[in-house]
């Protein structure tokens, strides 16, 4: 071409948690980030910050930086939105974003192609396939203009889904950390795609299955062997791009689990081969769960006789049934209880959601006496309140997380919010003047990015099962259309893998 090519890039990714009775709205994104035009495009530059307080660099710095280093690529920045995990969008919410891309989508003018970014496990009230709803909104305004997208590994991968997208790229690692590596790729492939230098084909395969690969930690056993095997694999260079899906073990879609996707430059067959031989490798460590997880009271049995490690830095401790990062409300009060009953002589720094104490206690004085119920409000079937009574401590309003308060309550310094609890990194204690360093014990309410960003800090990390819905079988009263593992006895794949692509016959 002789004009530079014109490829449009946006993002609407938020990961659901089916069972939160607490819907995502608008405001969620406009609290975690929503950006737009001119303003997301110098977010997107090489000095800047995609993410504020969050990350600097993710898929759509990854797809500008592909555009740049192309030379000859105009990116047209429509906007970007993306919220923390929490409950479906409501139906508004949903149609707002739709209706935003293809309004933007016209606006923009004559375009040779499109970049989204999308997680792939997003719930909505009242829409089974939410994001391959949106590319199909999107090809409403530009037909057959190539459309990439990039996609979060626990994503769920549909019919719809694929038959959208004609480049198709996910992360290969967990905890997360290669959000712009994916970013490019895309656009390097739908760049090569545009011009017709590579014609991407591509196969792919689903299994009935939530559960396996033990911890799924990329670079851990069993599933080090599965991606060393798909990056041989890559190194063909017939062979554009492998992914493999873990899914969100707590999205309602019926037909939800692990899944494959493989693309190739113009050979079926060679796909199809490769999508069936990774998707007997995913199966193959099906059997290999997830680890046992601790009782709060055998976790701080653990932490009393870490006295070195204590000594030396921070005990973690997640509270895996209530992970933010995962949906949950953030909101479960059983690891305070037992903390406040059982661990004295434990400085220990707890976060909890509760928009209403948070209210209520915003306007006292630094250094007041209160008394008051905390917990129980956003999901009470699952949560119960606990009575506390302390000493407002420090008081802040945040960005992402809104007001938040800390309350002494003697050896446990609670830290109450207004919006997400999931504390991920230090920040979330240290900027209300907390030493996460002092403390015996930080409670945390993610399963993999806390090890990352605590990292400097924790010299133990425990994982505490306090029943709520994200533990592993909580998913299991989800209704699905075939028999899942682990959750029922299930031989081979194949069967719902052809139900589900389907194929008859």
């Amino acid at each position: 071409m002789s004009r530079p090519l014109r490829i449009a890039f946006a993002r609407i990714a938020q990961e659901s948690n089916a069972l939160s009775p607490v819907r995502t709205t608008f405001e969620d994104f406009e609290r975690f980030h929503f950006m737009e035009g001119a303003a997301l495009l110098d977010a997107c530059g090489p000095w800047s910050t995609e993410a504020k307080k969050f990350m600097r660099n993710a898929e759509l710095s990854g797809f500008v930086k592909a555009a740049r280093a192309d030379g000859a690529v105009e990116p047209v920045p429509l906007f970007s939105a993306w919220a923390i995990p929490g409950g479906p969008l409501d139906m508004a919410t949903f149609e707002h974003f739709r209706d935003r891309l293809v309004t933007d989508l016209k606006a923009a003018g004559p375009l040779d192609g499109l970049f989204l970014s999308l997680h792939g496990a997003m719930n909505v009230d009242g829409e089974l396939d939410p994001e391959a709803r949106l590319v199909e909104a999107a090809r409403t305004v530009i037909g057959d203009t190539p459309v990439g997208a990039s996609f979060d590994l626990h994503g769920n991968l549909t019919r719809d889904k694929v038959a959208a997208l004609d480049v198709f790229v996910a992360y290969r690692t967990n905890p997360h950390r290669d959000h712009a590596k994916v970013g490019r790729k895309a656009g390097e492939l739908l760049i090569r795609t545009i011009r017709g230098d590579i014609q991407p084909t591509s196969a792919w395969r689903t299994l009935p299955m939530l559960l396996g690969g033990g911890p799924t930690v990329d670079f851990m056993k069993p599933m080090r062997g599965v991606y060393a095997e798909m990056d041989r694999l890559e190194r063909d260079g017939r062979v554009l791009s492998t992914n493999l899906f873990m899914c969100h073990l707590w999205n309602n879609h019926p037909d939800l689990g692990w899944s494959v996707h493989v693309t190739t430059d113009g050979d079926q067959a060679l796909a199809e081969q490769l999508a069936e031989e990774i998707a007997d490798l995913a199966w193959a460590v099906k059997d290999q769960m997830p680890p046992t997880f601790l009782s709060p009271e055998e976790a701080l049995e653990k932490v009393r006789d870490a006295r070195l490690r204590r000594k030396l830095g921070t005990v973690c401790i997640c509270d895996a049934s209530d992970v933010v990062t995962a949906g949950s409300t953030g909101e479960s009060t059983r690891l305070l209880e037992v903390f406040l009953a059982q661990g004295q002589g434990l400085e220990t720094l707890i976060p909890l959601r509760d928009p209403v104490a948070v209210e209520a206690l915003w306007q006292a004085p630094i250094g007041e006496t209160v008394s008051l119920e905390v917990g129980g409000r956003l999901d009470p079937a699952r949560n119960a309140g606990l009575h506390i009574a302390g000493t407002v401590l420090a008081r802040k309003d945040q960005d992402v997380v809104g007001r938040m308060v800390a309350l002494d309550l003697g050896h446990v310094t609670l830290v109450l919010t207004e919006g997400m609890a999931a504390a991920v990194k230090p920040a979330f204690f240290t900027e209300l003047g907390l030493s996460v360093f002092k403390a015996d014990v930080v409670v945390v309410k993610t399963l993999f990015p806390f090890r990352i960003f605590f990292l400097p800090y924790a010299r133990m990390s425990l994982y505490v099962k306090t029943d709520g819905i994200t533990d592993f079988d909580a998913a299991y009263e989800l209704e699905f259309a075939d028999p899942m593992h682990p959750r029922d006895t299930v031989y081979d794949w194949r069967p719902a893998d052809r139900r589900r692509r389907g194929i008859t016959g």
